[in-house]
């Protein structure tokens, strides 16, 4: 189970005897994540990392609420010293959707600083997220039996299974090379192409990428543009380490000509199973000064500056702002996986 889960879990039993503000006391520096925010959720399935526009308020009104929500350029100064920034936070929004735009509305009229994390391959040629797309298949494609490059046996969508099918063929691709997974995607696309794969993605246009243009708008209104890896895809042992470079480095290229600063990098899927030594050794080596994870802790955690915490701000969880107050119980897993990365 998540941290979220536990923690949870723990704020609901102890809610009846400890006031929230008890539990808010025990608050570190931190940092969080989203994905997107939409004026209505169409499909919870294939839009599943995505808040209401009305829900996100929510989140943002309580972390300014009980956090101070600082620009990425302190960083440095609350990672030297913790100790004197116990309410320091982070925002920051992963991959680089067109609804982003009505996000820097909603946080610019709150005066709350974030950071954009880009997947500039994305951005470079419109093309989705590819998980994304393999939602799109597991939800849409016809009832049949696919055979997909690289997945071990039948793909069943005829007995109603499709979860359970998408559960497995998804943390298979997760275990490829980039082109392996791109032929599985490309299978998966072709059925849908059969059904007008145009319409189908029409039907969520805010999971498009913004343009170059977007990104250099956003830019000069403040927000800090850092790097996503070109292509969205995890960074692990199963990549060559010329791909790591090549997912480090070009986007850092990409960005710095857009916004004229790219100093932080982002990790896709960014947990245990997405990341591997040699690629935060290729960020590091790109010439980015942090990197941020998705592993669960706080920012006073001590370690490496390329496998720092993030907390993702999670729809089903009611008290986002305790929780990342008890996100410190993490750390010594947080430093156990450092060292096995180091």
């Amino acid at each position: 189970m998540p941290l979220s889960h536990y923690a949870g879990e723990i704020l609901r039993r102890a809610g009846r005897f400890v006031p929230p503000q008890a539990v808010l006391g025990l608050a570190r520096p931190a940092a969080v994540f989203f994905h997107g925010v939409e004026t209505a959720i169409e499909d919870p399935v294939v839009q599943n990392n995505h808040h209401t526009k009305d829900r996100f308020r929510q989140i943002a009104e309580t972390l300014k609420t009980h956090f101070d929500v600082l620009p990425l350029a302190a960083l440095d100064d609350v990672l030297a010293r913790p100790g004197k920034h116990p309410r320091a936070l982070f925002l920051m929004a992963d991959d680089g959707y067109g609804n982003m735009l009505a996000t820097a509305d909603l946080l610019e009229e709150m005066q709350l600083p974030w950071t954009l994390f880009v997947s500039t391959h994305h951005i470079d040629t419109g093309e989705r997220n590819p998980l994304f797309l393999a939602r799109l298949f597991f939800r849409y494609a016809r009832a049949g039996r696919y055979g997909l490059p690289h997945i071990d046996g039948i793909v069943d969508l005829v007995a109603g299974e499709r979860t359970v099918e998408a559960q497995r063929v998804l943390a298979r691709l997760k275990t490829m090379d980039e082109a392996h997974a791109r032929q599985t995607l490309s299978a998966m696309q072709t059925a849908l192409a059969q059904m007008g794969l145009e319409r189908l993605t029409d039907l969520f246009p805010s999971d498009s990428f913004l343009s170059w243009a977007d990104v250099a708008a956003l830019s000069r209104r403040g927000v800090e543009i850092g790097a996503h890896a070109h292509w969205h895809w995890p960074m692990n042992a199963h990549q060559s380490h010329e791909d790591l470079r090549r997912q480090a480095a070009l986007p850092r290229e990409r960005i710095m000509a857009v916004a004229g600063a790219c100093r932080a990098f982002a990790y896709p899927f960014g947990n245990r199973g997405g990341i591997c030594k040699a690629a935060w050794q290729a960020v590091r080596d790109a010439g980015y000064t942090h990197a941020f994870t998705a592993l669960s802790g706080t920012l006073d955690s001590g370690g490496n500056n390329f496998l720092l915490p993030r907390y993702g701000l999670a729809r089903e969880v009611s008290d986002q702002a305790a929780i990342i107050a008890l996100l410190r119980a993490a750390n010594p897993r947080l430093r156990r996986i450092q060292h096995l990365l180091a």
